[in-house]
């Protein structure tokens, strides 16, 4: 078998793999099917998620369903206000050697030591505690006491908020939302959907089904990814999305100029091409297209558009002025 036949064959198993993890999901968090999707490519991808929805949808059973489908370790942070940077990333501990009675300090590490961390209601954990998970999210490391402790790959966070109650939380600012590769909102299922939620979780059923991917499999899933092609034209397009969500760009539409007061970071740009790569893999393509860019363009770029006073009193959706910057580029 020559190279090229050795990683047509890996590619063709690790999208296989991939398909059978989204059906899997797909056929255990029902009328779901677009969160699904978006979580498994911002994996695929190596970024993390918020997950926006209110309580009772499920946002804790689907990611602790996709750590156990791709046998990764799975950690839930349950954040309140009391909760402390050193509950998140670990503390030192004072050791004392009974023999010798030479102490010592060893360092306990805290749950984000982990491949997939649930940090649930992550607004209500205060700014402080919040901000002890920005080098973890960006950098895949934690410093602690002059040292650093690098994370064990893959790490994926994702953090949950509820959109109802806002009374004792703390929003995340944009420094920290703009870590987050997608950002997804989870709507309550129809009437259908519904009816099959009730029915399989007030059965006695325990089904569990062996894990589809290895985390050595995973990894090398997420390198492949960056391997997908990027064509240059894709990429100027990109670019040009990004430069219309800021309302002092030539290229902004009115809509733009008049909801908005600050566009997409560069950040923005670099989960469209990302997630476009990991979409294109699973599609059994290997460059990526325009329709790519249009399918990830919401998730990617809605939490990091910041809507001017006249778009906050209008109520207008961040997802529709996404919309907008995208048809100045790519045409309706």
């Amino acid at each position: 078998m020559t190279e090229t036949e050795r990683l047509d064959a890996e590619l063709e198993r690790l999208r296989a793999a991939a398909r059978e993890l989204r059906g899997r999901l797909n056929s255990q968090f029902f009328g779901q099917e677009e969160t699904v999707e978006f979580l498994i490519l911002a994996l695929m991808a190596g970024g993390h998620v918020l997950l926006e929805g209110a309580p009772g949808l499920g946002k804790t059973t689907l990611v602790h369903t996709l750590s156990d489908a791709v046998d990764l370790r799975f950690q839930r942070l349950q954040c309140t206000p009391d909760l402390m940077p050193s509950d998140v990333l670990g503390t030192r501990v004072l050791r004392v050697d009974d023999d010798t009675g030479a102490r010592s300090f060893d360092f306990e590490k805290g749950p984000v030591f982990t491949n997939v961390l649930l940090t649930d209601e992550v607004n209500r954990a205060t700014p402080r505690t919040q901000s002890a998970l920005l080098e973890a999210m960006q950098e895949r490391q934690v410093t602690l006491h002059g040292e650093t402790y690098p994370l064990d790959p893959p790490f994926f966070m994702v953090a949950t908020q509820n959109p109802i109650e806002m009374e004792g939380t703390y929003p995340l600012p944009e420094a920290q939302l703009d870590r987050f590769l997608f950002k997804l909102e989870l709507q309550l299922p129809d009437h259908g959907d519904l009816t099959t939620i009730l029915s399989a979780t007030t059965s006695s059923s325990t089904e569990t089904s062996p894990p589809s991917f290895s985390r050595e499999e995973w990894l090398r899933l997420q390198a492949l990814v960056r391997e997908v092609a990027a064509p240059s034209n894709v990429v100027e397009t990109v670019a040009s999305i990004i430069l219309a969500t800021h309302p002092d760009h030539d290229t902004a539409p009115d809509a733009i100029r008049s909801h908005l007061r600050y566009g997409s970071s560069l950040r923005g740009g670099q989960a469209i091409l990302l997630a476009a790569k990991a979409r294109a893999l699973l599609a059994d393509r290997l460059n990526i297209s325009e329709e790519d860019v249009r399918a990830v363009a919401r998730p990617a770029l809605r939490h990091r558009l910041i809507l001017s006073y006249e778009g906050e009193a209008r109520g207008v959706r961040r997802d529709e002025l996404v919309d907008t910057a995208v048809a100045a580029v790519l045409g309706s």
